[in-house]
């Protein structure tokens, strides 16, 4: 019987095992926190995988405003089912270029790797028995061969041929500077994709996502969080973590308060501003009276 593709099913299994993250299957697993806050932006990245041209997504926002959590919940609403008939049942993968290019000697060695998933992916494309593959790629910027320093520049000549014939969807993510600097530079890769800006979330918003995480981190570190704890949250990581994007930054503040607190206090309490101020001084520098 001849062999219905260049790389098997088990191969295709194998390499994805080995070099990616199933978002979708983790999903079914309940592995990830509810995303947010994004389904206008999620619906964006849908509206482009449905496109049968320019059907690849390049996420752009500042570290910590939620690129990667987009993806989540673009393969939380996949496994809800939330999604047109074409994206049902839909894969969604993050490729882990730091796995596949780990033992690697050689640049050639690498894309060894790289290109038989990518050969396994759109030979499947247009195979209805199949579901849709898309394949993640954070800093996305690094792949592209200006970067100089990256261990993973020139990646991006080998997916041109398959993004020319339209037989992968891609999603990337970087900054709106490095995407700039390194991809709007190379008018191949710029005119198939297409761009997502993520807005920064205010104050309002970042409550309404630290207010459906409580229950995930409660149930974490055993212990109640209480309103006005995150709204203190809040407002002291605008205030002293200037630098940093929310909502990653109150994100990482209301975990480590908790944290402390259990340390200190063990599990069954109620996470106290005094824990709050401790760690976000802490992170901030400053004398935790400057804080109040």
């Amino acid at each position: 019987m001849t062999q219905k593709f260049v790389v098997s099913d088990e191969k295709m299994e194998e390499l994805i095992h080995s070099y990616c993250r199933d978002y979708t299957a983790l999903a079914r697993l309940g592995r990830f926190d509810p995303i947010t806050g994004r389904d206008e932006e999620i619906d964006q990245v849908v509206l482009i995988l449905l496109q049968k041209g320019r059907k690849n997504a390049v996420l752009q926002a500042p570290a910590g405003v939620g690129k990667t959590a987009l993806v989540v919940g673009l393969a939380q609403t996949v496994v809800r089912e939330a999604v047109p008939d074409y994206l049902k049942n839909a894969r969604v993968l993050e490729i882990d270029l730091a796995s596949m290019a780990a033992g690697t000697e050689s640049i050639s060695e690498f894309q060894g790797r790289f290109i038989p998933l990518c050969k396994a992916v759109a030979e499947r494309y247009h195979d209805p028995s199949y579901p849709k593959m898309i394949m993640f790629i954070d800093e996305m910027h690094t792949i592209m061969p200006s970067c100089l320093g990256s261990s993973y520049k020139g990646l991006s000549e080998v997916l041109k041929p398959y993004l020319t014939v339209g037989d992968l969807h891609v999603i990337g993510a970087t900054t709106l500077d490095e995407y700039r600097i390194y991809c709007a530079i190379d008018p191949a890769m710029d005119r198939r994709f297409q761009r997502v800006n993520l807005k920064v979330p205010n104050a309002e918003e970042t409550l309404h996502i630290l207010k459906a995480l409580r229950p995930g981190y409660e149930k974490h570190h055993g212990i109640t969080i209480p309103d006005e704890e995150l709204d203190r949250v809040i407002k002291l990581t605008e205030e002293h973590l200037r630098r940093r994007f929310q909502p990653d930054k109150s994100i990482v503040m209301m975990d480590a308060a908790c944290a402390y607190h259990v340390k200190n206090f063990g599990r069954g309490q109620t996470l106290t501003k005094d824990s709050v101020y401790y760690m976000i001084s802490k992170e901030a520098s400053l004398h935790k009276d400057a804080l109040e």
